[in-house]
C-alpha cells in the first residue's frame, strides 16, 4: 500500500507534473534532467545547447530527445509501453517515463510482488528515495509515453578485433532465425530420405510380389514428402534471406560507424581505391558465412541422418563408402597449404588493381587533362595481367584436388553397386537389390559433404586473406573511444600554448617545438612562416585531429585532450584550400551542420563570405543543385560557400587554412573586407601565405621550423622580425622596390621554401 505521502507524489508532486498553471519552464526543466541525469548514469555527459527543437513547439518531443541521445553516442528509442511492459522491463537501466503534463519521472526499479515501480523526480538530489507507485496511481498520469536509454549494444562489439569470431557473434545474435533455419534443414534431410528407402521398398516388394496396392500407397507417400519438401525448403530460403537482409543492415551500419571514426591520419596514408576494395571483402565473408558453412551445416545434418540407415543395411558397404570419402578428405587436406599461399597472393594484386582503378576515377579530370589515357591504361594493363595471371596459378593448383578425387568419388556413387553385386552372388541373402540401389543413391550423399570441402576450404583460403585485409581498415584505432565522453565546456576563444611539441608518427623531427604563447579571445591571430614551419599542424592541432602532443594546449584554460572531440568541432568553424562540396541544394551545403536552421541565418552567412551576391544570379538561387565535384561552381564561388558553411553554425572559433589562396582578387577581397565583421565575437586563426590578406589581425604569429619566432602586429613585426620583414617585402616588392633591395638577401634555405 501507499503511503499519504506516496500518493501526493503520485498524484500531484513534482515528478509527476506541476500542479495546473505551473510555469512550462519547470516542465521542461523536468524533461530535460532526467535525460541529462540517465545519460549520465551511463557515463555520458549531454550539452544541452546541442538539443534542437521543432520551432514553435514548448517543449521537446519524444524524438528530439531521441535525436539528441543518438546524436551523443547512446542508444535511444521513444515508446509507448503498456504497464504490464513496464514491469517486465529490465530495470539495470534506468527508464524514462514521460508524463500527460509534459513533465517526467525516472523509473529506477520494479517490485513484482507489490505491483509497483519505483519512481525517482529528476530534479531532486541524489539522497531522494525513490518512490513506489502503483497502476491506478501512474495511469492518472501516465499514458505510456517512455523512452528507452541505455549504451550502444554494438560498442562493446564494434572496439573488438576483427576476426571470424566477431562476425560469427554478429551471425548468432540472429538465433531465432538461426534455429528456424537448422529446424527446417532437419526435416528437410529426414524427408529427402524417405522417398529413397520408399525405392528399396519399390524394388524387393512391390515389383518382386505385384503389390499393387502398396505401390499406390508409396506412390501417395512420396508425392506428399515432395511436396512437404517444397514447401520446407520456401521457407528456408525465407529464413535465410532474412537472415541475409538483417546481417547485411547490421554490417553496413557498423562499416560506415568504423569508418566515420577513423583518425584523418588513416585517409591520408591509404589510397581510396584500396580502403574501398579492403572493404568490399566484409560481403564476401558475409556470403561465406551465410552461404558455404550454412550450406555445408545442412549436408552434415543430412550425412548425420544417411550414416546410421547405411550401416543398418550393410557394415560392410558403409565403411568402405566412408573409407572413400575420408580419403577425399585427405587429399583436400593436402593441398592447402599450397591453396592459401595462392590466395593470398590473389587478394593482394586485386587491392592493386582496384587501387588504379578508383585512383582514374577519382582524377579524371587530371587524366583527362594531361592525355594521361595510355599511361593508366598501362598501368591498368599491367595490374589486370598480374592479377589474373595468379587467379590462373590459383585455379590450377585448386583443380588438382577436384580431379584426384574423382575416382574415390565415383565409387561412392557407382563403385558400390559393382560390390554389392559381389556381396549378393558371394553371400546369397546378406544384402537386396534394392539395398544396393539404395547404396548408389545415398552413398553420393554420404561423399557429397566431403567434396564440398574442397570448395569450402578453397573459398576459406580466400576469406582468410579477405579478412585480413579487413582488419587493416576496422582494426585501425578510432579517433575516439566514445562521442559521448569528455569535457564540453562553453568557449569563449582563449588559447592557450604551453611548450607544447608535436611530432607526426612517421617524423623524424618535431613540426612543433616548445612553442608557448597565449592569444586572448576574440582575438584575429593570423599564422605565416615559409612552407613547413608548422602553421597547418597547429589548426590540426586545434581542430584535434592530432592529441598525441607534449606540453599543453588548452581553450579557456580547459586541456584540449579532455574536451568531447565532437563538442570541441561543433565550436570550431573550418574552411580548407580544398573544400569538398556534396550533392544537394547550396542551402543544404550551407546547413550541413545545422540541419534546420532558418533562411535568415543562411543569407547572413553567405553574406558574410561574400556568396550572397553570385547565389542569387544563379537561376534557383538558394535551391540550385551542386553536382558530385561541384562542376557548377567555381573554385572562388566554392572557396566562398564553404566560408558560409563555417560560418552558419556561428562558431566561437573559426579556422581559415589558406582559405583565400583559391579565390579570384576580387573575392579576395570582399572576403577580407569582412573579415572584421566574420571575426566580430570569435576568435580567428587565419593560416595564409599572402601577408597582405592578415594586416587587419590583432597578432600575427611567426612560425619558422615549428618554433615560434614572434607574435605581434603586423606594424611591429615589420620593425623587428627578420623573417617577417623578409616575407612582406618578397611578396611587395612593387609597393617597397627600394626597401627591397636595402635587405640583404635571404639565405639558400629560405629560397628554396
Amino acid at each position: 500500500m501507499l503511503t499519504d505521502d506516496d500518493e501526493d507524489y503520485a498524484g500531484s508532486g513534482p515528478a509527476l507534473g506541476p500542479e495546473e498553471g505551473g510555469l512550462v519552464d519547470a516542465v521542461m526543466e523536468s524533461r530535460l534532467s532526467a535525460v541529462v541525469h540517465v545519460a549520465r548514469y551511463h557515463g555520458v555527459e549531454l550539452d544541452r545547447t546541442e538539443l534542437r527543437l521543432v520551432p514553435g513547439a514548448p517543449l521537446p518531443s519524444p524524438a528530439d530527445l531521441v535525436v539528441w541521445l543518438r546524436a551523443s553516442g547512446l542508444w535511444a528509442q521513444a515508446d509507448h509501453l503498456k504497464w504490464r511492459t513496464l514491469l517486465r522491463i529490465n530495470t539495470d537501466d534506468p527508464v524514462i517515463l514521460l508524463f500527460n503534463d509534459g513533465s517526467a519521472a525516472i523509473m529506477t526499479g520494479v517490485d513484482l510482488e507489490r505491483g509497483v515501480v519505483f519512481l525517482r523526480d529528476p530534479r531532486g538530489t541524489v539522497e531522494d528515495v525513490p518512490v513506489p507507485v502503483d497502476e491506478t496511481r501512474i495511469r492518472q498520469v501516465w499514458s505510456g509515453e517512455s523512452i528507452l536509454i541505455r549504451p550502444e549494444r554494438t560498442e562493446a562489439t564494434a572496439r573488438e578485433p576483427f576476426t571470424f569470431g566477431w562476425i560469427f557473434k554478429v551471425v548468432l545474435r540472429e538465433r531465432g532465425l538461426l534455429r528456424e533455419i537448422g529446424f527446417a534443414g532437419v526435416v528437410i534431410a529426414i524427408v529427402s530420405v524417405i522417398p529413397v528407402l520408399f525405392t528399396m521398398v519399390l524394388i524387393d516388394q512391390v515389383m518382386a510380389h505385384e503389390a499393387l496396392n502398396t505401390l499406390y500407397f508409396v506412390t501417395d507417400m512420396i508425392l506428399l514428402l515432395w511436396l512437404s519438401e517444397a514447401v520446407l525448403t520456401y521457407t528456408q530460403q525465407n529464413c535465410m534471406g532474412h537472415l541475409g537482409v538483417r546481417l547485411d543492415t547490421r554490417l553496413n551500419l557498423h562499416l560506415f560507424s568504423r569508418l566515420l571514426g577513423l583518425p584523418i591520419d588513416y585517409y591520408e596514408q591509404n589510397p581510396a581505391g584500396r580502403t574501398h576494395f579492403r572493404l568490399q571483402q566484409i560481403w564476401r565473408v558475409r556470403g561465406f558465412i551465410t552461404g558455404n558453412v550454412l550450406s555445408l551445416t545442412m549436408q552434415i545434418f543430412q550425412l548425420l541422418i544417411i550414416l546410421p540407415i547405411l550401416f543398418y543395411i550393410s557394415s560392410e558397404l558403409a565403411w568402405y563408402t566412408l573409407a572413400a570419402s575420408f580419403a577425399i578428405a585427405l587429399i583436400i587436406f593436402a593441398f592447402l597449404p599450397s591453396i592459401r599461399r595462392f590466395y593470398k597472393r590473389v587478394v593482394a594484386a586485386d587491392a592493386e588493381k582496384n587501387t588504379v582503378l578508383i585512383e582514374t576515377v577519382h582524377g579524371i579530370r587530371t587524366v583527362k587533362s594531361l592525355a594521361l589515357e595510355p599511361q593508366q591504361r598501362r598501368a591498368w594493363d599491367s595490374k589486370v595481367a598480374e592479377a589474373t595471371d595468379l587467379r590462373l596459378r590459383a585455379m590450377r593448383l585448386g583443380a588438382w584436388p577436384g580431379a584426384l578425387i574423382i575416382p574415390f568419388q565415383r565409387f561412392t556413387e557407382r563403385g558400390v553397386m559393382l560390390l554389392g553385386g559381389f556381396i549378393m552372388l558371394s553371400n546369397p541373402g546378406t544384402i537386396t537389390l534394392g539395398s544396393i540401389v539404395i547404396f548408389m543413391i545415398l552413398g553420393s550423399r554420404v561423399s557429397g559433404p566431403f567434396v564440398s570441402f574442397v570448395r569450402f576450404f578453397q573459398d576459406l583460403e580466400e576469406i582468410r586473406a579477405a579478412v585480413h585485409e579487413i582488419q587493416i581498415v576496422l582494426d585501425t584505432p578510432p579517433e575516439v573511444e566514445n562521442i559521448g565522453r569528455g569535457l564540453r565546456p562553453t568557449f569563449r576563444g582563449e588559447i592557450s600554448f604551453d611548450d607544447l611539441t608535436f611530432t607526426y608518427p612517421m617524423g623524424k623531427s618535431p613540426a612543433i617545438r616548445s612553442l608557448t604563447a597565449d592569444i586572448p579571445a576574440g582575438t584575429m591571430m593570423g599564422l605565416v612562416g615559409r612552407s613547413g614551419s608548422g602553421k597547418s599542424t597547429i589548426a590540426r592541432l586545434l581542430q584535434g585531429i592530432n592529441r598525441t602532443y607534449e606540453g599543453y594546449l588548452k581553450i579557456d584554460g580547459v586541456e584540449l585532450r579532455e574536451v568531447n572531440l565532437a563538442h570541441l568541432r561543433r565550436s570550431f568553424g573550418v574552411v580548407l584550400q580544398d573544400n569538398f562540396l556534396f550533392r544537394g541544394t547550396i542551402r543544404d551545403n550551407i546547413i550541413a551542420s545545422r540541419p534546420g536552421l532558418g533562411m535568415e541565418e543562411v543569407v547572413r552567412a553567405c553574406r558574410l563570405a561574400g556568396a550572397e551576391e553570385f547565389i542569387e544570379r544563379m537561376p534557383e538561387g538558394y535551391d540550385t543543385f551542386i553536382e558530385e565535384g561541384s562542376p557548377n561552381v567555381s573554385g572562388g564561388q566554392r572557396q566562398r560557400l564553404a566560408i558560409a558553411r563555417a560560418l552558419a553554425s556561428d562558431p566561437r572559433l573559426l579556422i581559415l587554412d589558406e582559405a583565400t589562396s583559391a579565390l579570384d582578387p576580387e573575392s579576395e577581397a570582399l572576403v577580407n573586407a569582412n573579415l572584421r565583421r566574420i571575426a566580430h565575437g570569435r576568435t580567428m586563426v587565419i593560416v595564409s601565405h599572402r601577408l597582405a590578406s592578415l594586416l587587419d589581425c590583432d597578432l600575427t604569429m611567426v612560425l619558422d621550423r615549428g618554433r615560434l619566432i614572434d607574435l605581434a602586429p603586423h606594424a611591429v613585426l615589420l620593425e623587428r622580425c627578420e623573417i617577417y620583414r623578409t616575407l612582406w617585402f618578397q611578396q611587395n616588392r612593387h609597393l617597397t622596390h627600394g626597401a627591397a633591395n636595402a635587405l640583404p638577401a635571404p639565405d639558400a634555405a629560405a629560397q628554396g621554401n
